[in-house]
């Protein structure tokens, strides 16, 4: 017979909630926090460290006379999480604990696979690479990859190296393989996630991730938005503005490579049009068509979704930067109110990795507050064990 959780189950998922956000803390700051009483939070505690949630980590350094605090930290038996950006050049592992803090990062050269069961082998053992210091069970793992996806499970549109991932295939491999939840998602996704998260003001937002492939994510009142069809966020289909290339020909390293060599610039790298400017025709018309495709990718969002920013992530951000003073200027004189455009910091591999990680432990600490919610109804050992949720 199951009972419904008591107002003392959520005095201690609330104690639990701050120790999240706040550790290392002590009982003291507890009480502040949560606006519990000292007893009823001095109670929640040893239930909670009973139950194998929490751990002492030192004591306060206090003056006068009185018993010296000790300090309260999620216990490192309670997992791990992995966030995983898998793309076509590069592949970030970031292992954290459940309060988010990092234990190891692994970045490297993405291998050629043929076989989606021997991506999803060589995807793990990278995972158990990084979580080799780590304590406790792996709790969730969430891997981000240049398409858009549906569902968690199900990818559409993958970069043109990427096309044997498309389905749920490569979904089912991982899962075969760890003892752990596993959801896909877009890298777009996991980079706008990583603002979200950095910022909370953030409300309504657009974000362009310009890499391989163009992919897009968008957020409203704070949420991430995810449609019920493949063709949500296939804003790369659109046209760019530049006869007839689509967004996605200009907007992406492979397509605006190849429209750059078709007007006569031999680029061993996309990375030399910011990295070696020219002055020649080639080198302008390429930059023209460039900002033009940009002008355009945020006008679309501008009058279609209303977002208050825009932000270009991915391998092309620093040639955003290099238009962006055009860019503005032209949005200017055809659109009444223009978005913010941003860019910033992004670390190829980890940024989307690290939002990946904050996907994971959205997901890991609901489970662990479900689970703190139902630790009074569960038979108690008589020695602490790893908490099980």
């Amino acid at each position: 017979m199951t009972t419904n959780p008591t107002s003392r189950d959520y005095n201690k998922a609330s104690v639990l909630d701050a120790v999240l956000s706040h550790a290392p803390l002590t009982r003291n700051k507890l009480t502040e926090l949560t606006g519990l009483s000292r007893a009823t939070v001095f109670r929640a505690v040893e239930e909670l460290w009973a139950d194998g949630f929490l751990v002492d980590c030192g004591i306060d350094e206090v003056t006068g006379r009185g018993r010296r605090s000790t300090y309260l930290d999620l216990s490192g038996t309670a997992g791990h999480v992995a966030g995983v950006s898998f793309g076509v050049q590069t592949t970030g592992v970031l292992v954290a604990d459940l309060r988010g803090r990092e234990i190891q990062q692994v970045t490297v050269p993405t291998a050629d696979h043929q076989e989606v069961a021997d991506a999803a082998r060589w995807l793990v053992d990278l995972i158990a690479q990084a979580a080799e210091s780590a304590q406790g069970p792996l709790r969730q793992i969430v891997v981000a990859v240049p398409g858009r996806v549906r569902g968690g499970t199900e990818i559409f549109g993958p970069a043109e190296s990427m096309k044997i991932f498309a389905g749920s295939d490569l979904h089912r491999a991982i899962e075969d393989l760890v003892d752990a939840p596993v959801l896909l998602d877009s890298d777009a996704n996991a980079a706008l996630l990583g603002i979200l998260t950095d910022d909370a003001t953030i409300a309504n937002a657009a974000l362009f991730s310009l890499s391989t492939i163009l992919n897009f994510a968008q957020c409203t009142d704070h949420e991430l938005a995810r449609g019920s069809t493949p063709t949500f966020g296939d804003i790369g289909a659109l046209s760019s503005g530049v006869g007839n290339e689509i967004l996605d020909e200009l907007l992406s390293t492979r397509g605006l490579l190849r429209f750059a060599r078709k007007r006569g610039l031999d680029l061993e790298r996309v990375e030399d049009l910011w990295l070696q400017p020219r002055a020649d025709a080639p080198h302008a018309e390429v930059l023209q068509a460039f900002t033009t495709a940009t002008v355009t990718a945020v006008s679309v969002v501008a009058v279609t979704l209303d977002p208050e920013s825009v932000y270009f992530v991915g391998r092309l951000r620093p040639l955003v930067d290099l238009v962006l003073p055009q860019v503005r200027g032209r949005l200017d004189q055809i659109l009444p109110a223009v978005p913010e455009i941003r860019t910033g910091p992004h670390l190829i591999g980890l940024s989307t990795a690290q939002g990946a990680v904050y996907a994971c432990l959205t997901i890991a600490q609901k489970r662990l507050r479900d689970a703190v919610l139902g630790a009074r109804h569960q038979s108690r050992l008589t020695e602490r064990s790893t908490p099980a949720f």
